[in-house]
């Protein structure tokens, strides 16, 4: 048989998660950190059939199926590989590639490439106890890296000279620019990274494919990464993915930080499933090889303007990955700090106070409406009800996306929409409160036809009833909950204009001259009557 392309299957395994795959054919319920359900491959009534997310395989503890998104696609279709191929290709929207027996050469290639990583990880492990590392090591012992940190991390100096170019100066020039290590200038070969603090970026696998440089002097930008290569890509890279998968398997969930720094402090006191993205803005394919492991995300920002910026490109990201076992989270470094730093100075207790205190994606995407558009206004208002709207199409589960649109509906009317009545009235009254029934009817209209709580808002405000409440399901068309609104409406007018009656009969036998008023009420009660009775009829 021949093989294929290693890399596009690992690619397809990374961008599509197995509980969607296998969702598709059988209904899977979660329990602990495994999904669960009914065997595709063989009959049975008590589910014994597993999906780890993680790991990325199902398995059968009745009949012993086990395998990954492949050989499901495989099994459960009847299918060719590559026919399965390319079905999953589909899924993931990867142009199929045309395969072919890969070449004895690319693969040597890799294995160079690796070698090369790893023998120039080694080299700056090795500067950085030297004496021209000296900066360096005082530079990240003074940020609390201790030498087990440094040691595990393989954080390292790259010297001022030419030191990998030197040292690989008899293999062929391309192989060392494909790591992205070296280039090639008028004279001759040079080292991209040069004076700089060294951390290994490794992939998934735990083999290195890149580096990040962090300045020593002060000088912009503080970070500079490996540029793209043939084994390494910065947009579909997660900085400490490698060290923090088992704890994000235990955790239940990831922790996202902005830094590479950040993350290693985090990992190394107490937040283990903590990672970062490689020095540009998040991207799709983060979150994909983040929903692999989990899709409970709390991402960590720091609390100023930029901070709050990445945070909403975060929650514009994630959106298509929601699911109704999602739990995705923003929490927020304030007083111009960042993670390392907190920990520094407030220990791990007042990073865990941050993180437990983040704000769920249903709030934070509510708050970005608000802050973001003047909601006192119409036009504000329209604004931010597009942008919620847009948001939420995203949502890819239709059941999910159908609760978040009752969500946000209820909320517009109850704090955009429900005005406090203004004015002195002499003529109002205190109306009793609406009974259970009725409070249950109205919550179920409010929230299932936004249409009428905007045609009907004014008088829905006045019956002080909390519309957050509880609501059960009801069968009622749109029609119908009209009809409900517009009875409430005339009966409440009636009760009103009946305490007027009596008000105005009292001050007539005090000696009043009320009769013209007498007879305008009477002449009100008498129509509101006959719309009454209309309503009944229609």
């Amino acid at each position: 048989m021949a093989s294929y392309d290693r890399n596009f299957t690992d690619e397809l395994r990374a961008r599509l998660s197995i509980v969607d795959v296998v969702g598709r054919r059988v209904p899977l319920v979660r329990k602990g950190q495994n999904y669960w359900g009914c065997c595709p491959f063989h009959n049975e009534k008590t589910p014994s059939f597993s999906v780890n997310e993680e790991k990325g395989f199902y398995h059968c503890f009745g009949c012993g199926e086990h395998g990954d998104i492949i050989s499901f696609q495989m099994k459960t279709n009847n299918m060719e590989f590559r026919d399965a191929l390319r079905e999953l290709a589909d899924m993931a929207g990867l142009k199929m590639p045309e395969y072919k027996p890969r070449d004895p050469r690319v693969v040597a290639a890799e294995e160079s490439y690796l070698q090369i990583t790893e023998k120039a990880t080694a080299l700056y492990q090795g500067k950085l106890f030297e004496p021209a590392g000296a900066a360096a090591l005082e530079y990240v012992r003074g940020r609390g890296f201790t030498d087990e940190m440094i040691k595990k991390y393989r954080i390292g100096y790259a010297p001022k000279n030419n030191l990998i170019a030197n040292t690989f100066s008899n293999m062929r020039q391309e192989k060392l620019i494909a790591t992205g290590l070296c280039r090639r200038g008028d004279y001759g070969m040079y080292d991209f990274f040069r004076d700089k603090l060294m951390f290994p970026i490794f992939n998934a696998r735990g083999q290195i494919v890149a580096f990040s440089g962090r300045s020593l002097d002060g000088s912009e930008p503080k970070y500079i990464n490996t540029t793209d290569t043939e084994m390494f890509h910065k947009r579909a890279t997660v900085f400490g993915l490698n060290f923090a998968r088992d704890a994000i398997y235990r955790a239940g969930r990831s922790i996202v930080v902005e830094g590479q720094i950040d993350a290693i402090r985090m990992q190394c006191n107490g937040f283990g499933e903590t990672v970062a993205p490689l020095g540009t803005a998040l991207t799709e394919d983060h979150i994909t090889l983040l929903c692999k492991s989990n899709r409970n995300i709390t991402f960590c920002f720091d609390g100023d303007a930029a901070g709050q910026k990445a945070a909403a490109r975060a929650c514009a990201i994630v959106m298509p990955f929601l699911r109704d076992t999602s739990d995705v989270r923003f929490a927020f470094v304030t007083g111009g700090k960042d993670p390392d730093e907190v920990i520094k100075t407030g220990g791990a207790d007042a990073m865990r106070k941050i993180i437990n205190d983040a704000v769920g994606i249903t709030d934070f995407l509510w708050d970005l409406a608000n802050k973001n558009y003047i909601t006192s206004t119409p036009g504000g208002r329209a604004g931010a009800e597009k942008f919620l709207s847009a948001e939420v199409a995203k949502i890819k589960d239709e059941t999910l996306r159908r609760e978040f649109e009752n969500e946000y509906n209820s909320r517009k009317f109850n704090q955009w929409h429900k005005w406090k009545k203004s004015g002195n009235n002499a003529h109002s009254v205190d109306l009793p409160a609406a009974d259970d029934i009725t409070r249950a009817t109205l919550c179920h209209i409010v929230n299932t036809f936004p249409e009428l709580v905007e045609r009907y808002g004014d008088f829905l405000a006045t019956l002080n009833i909390d519309f957050d409440a509880p609501r059960p399901g009801m069968q009622m068309d749109e029609k119908t909950a009209e009809r409900y609104i517009v009875s409430l409406k005339l009966q409440k007018y009636m009760t009103q204009l009946i305490a007027e009656k009596k008000e105005c009969m009292t001050q007539m036998l005090a000696g009043a001259d009320l009769g013209g008023r007498l007879a305008q009420i009477n002449a009100d009660i008498e129509k509101v009557r006959e719309k009454q009775e209309m309503l009944v009829l229609i």
